[in-house]
C-alpha cells in the first residue's frame, strides 16, 4: 500500500470507484463524513461495494456505540477487513471487538494520544494514525495550527508520541490530514517531513492532494543516488567509514536502504 490514503464519505458511493483509482487506498468513512440520518444509507452502500479489499480501508464509529455495532454488522457481510477504528481509547476493547480485522487505530483525543503504547501493543492493531482537529477540541482548544499553518505545540507533541507509540512496537504510524486543500506546498512540505520522520503515509480528504503526497514520499535522484553508492561503498568495508567527507555507520546505512525502499528499489 503506497504512501497516499483518500478519505471518501460513504454516502457518495458514485466516488467510491474514482477515489480509489486515484489513491495508494481508499477509506470509505462511515463516522465523520457522514450525516447521522445517512449513516443507514452509507452502510447499504458499502455493503453493495465492490473494491479491492487489499486497498480498501472502512472507518468505523468508535467502539462501543450504536453506530459502531451497526458498521460491524454491515462490514461483515463485505470482503473488506481492515479497518479505521475512529477516537480509538481503550486498548482492552478494540482486541476484544475486532479481534479478526486489521485495525488502524486513529488517536484524536487526548486519552487516545497518552494510550497510545498500549493501543500499539494490541495484537490486531497494524498502524497508528493521529487526527489533530477532534484532539484539540477534545482538549476544549480551538485550532491546531497557526496562522502561518505550522502545528501548536500540543498538536507536534502527540504527532510525535503516536510515531513514536507505532515505531516502538513496529507497527505503521499514518500522518493526519492537511485541512487548507489549496496549500499543495503546504502539503508536499508537511508530508515531506513526515516521511523523513518516519510515517509510512498520509491521508488525504481531496483528490488533489495526493499527487503531492507521493512526491513528497518519493525520494528525489539525488537522494536515490547517494544511497545507492554509500550502500555500494559499505560492501569495501567491515565497519564505519568515511564517504564524501562523512562518517558513515549503520544508523546511516539503514536510512539509506530505506531511500532506496520508498523509491521501490
Amino acid at each position: 500500500m503506497g504512501p497516499a490514503l483518500l478519505f471518501c464519505p460513504a454516502d457518495r458511493p458514485e466516488r467510491f470507484a474514482k477515489a480509489a483509482d486515484r489513491a495508494d487506498a481508499v477509506i470509505l468513512d462511515l463516522e465523520d463524513a457522514v450525516a447521522p440520518a445517512d449513516k443507514d444509507a452509507a452502510r447499504r452502500n458499502l455493503v453493495a461495494s465492490d473494491l479491492d479489499p487489499a486497498t480498501t480501508i472502512v472507518r468505523v464509529n468508535p467502539v462501543g456505540t450504536a453506530d459502531f455495532e451497526q458498521d460491524l454488522a454491515a462490514i461483515r457481510q463485505t470482503p473488506y477487513r481492515t479497518l479505521m477504528v475512529a477516537k480509538a481509547e481503550d486498548p482492552s476493547a478494540i482486541g476484544a471487538a475486532l479481534a479478526d480485522f486489521a485495525v488502524v487505530a486513529l488517536l484524536e483525543t487526548a486519552l487516545g494520544v497518552v494510550r497510545a503504547p498500549e493501543i500499539a501493543q494490541v495484537p490486531c492493531v497494524t498502524a497508528l494514525m493521529w487526527g489533530a482537529e477532534d484532539l484539540m477540541a477534545s482538549l476544549g482548544g480551538e485550532s491546531s495550527r497557526f496562522a502561518d499553518g505550522s502545528y501548536r505545540g500540543v498538536a507536534q507533541h502527540a504527532r510525535a508520541a503516536v510515531l513514536l507509540a507505532a515505531g516502538a512496537f513496529g507497527k505503521g504510524a499514518i500522518d493526519s490530514i492537511y485541512g487548507n486543500i489549496p496549500d499543495t506546498r503546504g502539503l508536499e512540505d508537511e508530508a515531506r517531513d513526515g516521511a523523513a520522520s518516519g510515517f509510512a503515509a498520509k491521508a488525504c480528504i481531496h483528490p488533489g492532494q495526493v499527487a503531492a503526497v507521493r512526491a513528497a514520499y518519493a525520494p528525489s535522484a539525488d537522494e536515490v543516488a547517494y544511497a545507492t553508492d554509500v550502500i555500494a561503498e559499505a560492501a569495501n568495508h567491515g565497519g564505519v567509514f568515511s564517504f564524501r567527507g562523512e562518517m558513515i555507520d549503520g544508523p546511516l546505512l539503514k536510512q539509506a536502504r530505506q531511500t532506496l525502499s520508498r523509491a521501490g528499489r
